[in-house]
């Protein structure tokens, strides 16, 4: 499964929720796909994140691909991208630059 050290992944923005208790990576694999994974944070686990959902096993052909799943496929995090500047500013980028 997906794990936040798998190094092979570059992960380009990771955004969490407004608990910092759940968070979703989006990134590029070795292959150009793009994909997301969703984690956990439980005071129990000593604050490690830990992979939940089955999210990584798609491949998406672009960012705004991924993104829009992953705004699918998980509740929170539409809400949490409309919170974020910083989300919402590189997320507004890439949509920019794919229109010239």
């Amino acid at each position: 499964m997906f794990g936040r050290s798998d190094r092979s992944n570059l992960v380009f923005i990771s955004i969490e929720n407004s608990e910092h208790d759940r968070c979703v990576d989006l990134f590029i694999r070795p292959d150009g796909s793009y994909g997301f994974g969703e984690f956990r944070r439980d005071p129990e686990d000593r604050g490690a994140w830990t992979a939940i959902g089955v999210y990584p096993n798609a491949a998406y052909s672009t960012r705004e691909a991924a993104l829009s799943a992953a705004q699918q496929m998980i509740t929170w995090l539409r809400e949490a991208i409309k919170r974020s500047r910083f989300a919402g500013d590189m997320l507004s980028q890439d949509q920019t630059d794919a229109g010239h």
